[in-house]
Formats: structure tokens, sequence, C-alpha cells
């Protein structure tokens, strides 16, 4: 975490280019820039709050996406398997039937 503030710091405060930043931490200057992107994104400028310690500063910016709600609806896999296992039965004629017939049972209910 201590890079990153000094680059926070050194863009800020001194205007220094990526490049610069880069040498005089020691990193490539990819970093320097993901560092900038990423605070940027959390809404971070320079100073930083008193009240942002380390742990704070590492969570804000490298938390996890939140997971995104499904755009289609799933099949009941359970009744998918319970298909499958009846002679005759493949993957490609219940994608058939279900091309057929968009009410068939692999959309949830509700």
């Amino acid at each position: 975490m201590r890079k990153i503030r000094d680059v926070l710091r050194y863009r800020h405060s001194t205007g220094l280019s990526l490049e610069a930043i880069a040498r005089a931490l020691n990193i490539s200057k990819g970093v320097v820039s993901k560092y900038l992107r990423l605070a940027s994104e959390a809404g971070l400028g320079w100073p930083l709050p008193d009240d942002l310690d380390d742990a704070a500063l590492e969570k804000r910016l490298f938390q996890l996406p939140t997971a995104k709600a499904p755009t289609f609806a799933e099949p009941d896999y359970a009744q998918v398997h319970q298909e499958l296992k009846r002679k005759g039965v493949t993957l490609i004629l219940l994608w058939e039937e279900f091309r057929r017939d968009r009410s068939w049972r692999w959309h949830p209910s509700g």
C-alpha cells in the first residue's frame, strides 16, 4: 500500500509524468497507470483521508466486483438430469423441444 500512496502523492503533489513516477518508485509505468485508474474509480485523490489506513485503502481499491444477475433464465438442472436418464433423450432433443416451446419446464416459475 505504501507504493500506492507514493504514486498518488507524486502524481498530485509534484505533477510528475507516469514514466518519472515509475522510475522514482522502481515500478513499471503500467502499474503506476493502474494505481491511478483504481484510485480514480474509487474517488480517491490526494491527500488521502486521515482515517484511511492501509487495510481500508486496499479494500476500496481492490474490491471485487459485485455479481451481476443473470440475463437469461437458468434451466432446471435437476429436471434436465432426470430427463436425460430416459432412454433416447439427448441434450439436443431437449434443446429442440425448448426452442419449439419457450414455456417448457426449463424456465423457473416466477
